[in-house]
């Protein structure tokens, strides 16, 4: 059935929604009518099958015209879903030993003390590299090989394997580099020639420039204003957490995430761009086939099973810098289903990203899910939107989710 178009305040929602999905619908509208919303767009597939692919609002805050399916969106760290499902594929190809040392593949890792270091801490973001001491400029970090180099001669900021913290940029770099030492090829290459395409995704680490006008611009920014910025310690940006939002001082231009030349750079922990529909399939085509995809999924049973191992314990040590005792559940690359993290069912895996954006699969109900958005949700306690968004799908398939 296709969802009616109608106004739902300033909202067009367009899209399909098949009969017993109704709710995801509403929930959908609900947020614009609430006004948190000013483009987004929500995907759901169930036994592989496509159930909801919905969109509505503007492209922009001006409103120069209609959020549809061919919007394409800036997802930040939903990013590392992606860069996560290479590594695995790696693995389970009996390519990459995520139990051998970094330096095994990527020798220069040696470096200050890190020739032990085990892959696997580099997905579960135990490295204790979320910051570099060196300066880089932006033009540095965009070509790839300075940012790379930097993170070789880093000596770790706390013993490996003995805590976890966030990764918010380095994880990409530092995953990325593993997988091109490996294959041969950029992370961005890698997944776009072994996942995306097999798949069918409108998904891309490094977009082609030819695609840059169907970006969506993103509304807000990463740091909390308002009054979500009374969350935030006076002292924010000599917070571990802002080093790591700000890796060498290269993204100190609030700006960055809507500019053409970060998008076509690769930056495997932050500058996916993608849509919904694109977002849900990827999760749905890791555990299972798709209408439409490859025949068999693209990770196995044996090896989705590991990579949803959490390998976290005690607080994160990135947030704690701002008073915050998280406790993420990190597997191998990535998050599970926790209080920080509700995907839904216990089972659950996927990736968030800042202001909002998230994918997963849910093994166990069989079901993936993919949300994209330009408003920034501000604020370190989750995004009610997306919290609305999970309640409806889950009751729709008959299941109760956790953490809700």
């Amino acid at each position: 059935m296709s969802a009616s178009e109608g106004e739902t305040k300033d909202a067009v929602i367009a899209g399909d929604v098949e009969p017993g999905f109704e709710g995801v619908r509403d929930a959908f509208a609900h947020n614009f009518e609430v006004g948190r919303e000013v483009g987004s767009a929500f995907c759901l597939h169930v036994g592989g099958r496509k159930v909801v692919d919905i969109y509505g609002g503007t492209f922009d805050r001006e409103g120069s015209r209609p959020y549809d399916q061919n919007t394409l969106q800036l997802v930040f760290s939903t990013t590392k879903g992606a860069t996560a499902a290479c590594a695995n594929l790696l693995a389970q190809r009996g390519q990459l030993d995520l139990n051998a040392p970094v330096s095994t593949y990527w020798p220069e890792f040696a470096q200050s003390g890190k020739a032990d270091i085990p892959v696997l801490l580099l997905l579960s973001h135990q490295a204790g590299l979320p910051a570099i001491d060196a300066s880089l400029s932006p033009q540095e970090v965009q070509a790839w090989d300075p940012i790379v180099a930097a993170l070789a001669e880093q000596q770790p900021l706390w013993e490996p394997g003995t805590a976890h913290g966030y990764h918010a940029l380095t994880y990409g770099w530092l995953v990325g580099e593993v997988v091109r030492r490996v294959s041969g090829r950029s992370l961005g290459t890698y997944f776009a020639e072994e996942i995306a395409q097999p798949l069918g995704l409108a998904f891309w680490i490094g977009l082609p420039e030819d695609l840059e006008h169907r970006v969506s611009p993103i509304v807000g920014g990463l740091v909390p204003q308002g009054g979500a910025a009374d969350e935030m310690p006076a002292d924010f940006s000599t917070t571990l957490l802002a080093r790591a939002l700000n890796v060498g001082g290269a993204f100190s231009d609030a700006g960055w995430m809507n500019r053409p030349d970060w998008h076509a750079a690769e930056v495997p922990a932050a500058n996916g761009i993608t849509n919904a529909t694109s977002l849900s399939r990827l999760y749905a085509g890791l555990i299972g086939t798709v209408e439409g995809g490859p025949a068999e999924s693209i990770l196995t049973s044996e090896q989705v099973d590991q990579a949803r191992q959490v390998r976290t314990f005690g607080a994160d040590q990135v947030f704690l810098s701002l008073g915050f005792p998280m406790e993420q559940h990190i597997g191998q690359g990535f998050w599970i289903s926790s209080p920080f993290a509700p995907f839904g069912g216990e089972a659950s895996f996927g990736h968030t990203g800042a202001g909002g954006s998230y994918g997963f699969a849910d093994p166990e109900n069989n079901l993936a899910v993919g949300y994209v958005m330009n408003k920034m949700q501000s604020g370190m306690l989750g995004d009610p939107r997306a919290r609305r968004l999970i309640r409806a799908c889950y009751a729709a398939v008959g299941a109760v989710p956790k953490y809700f």
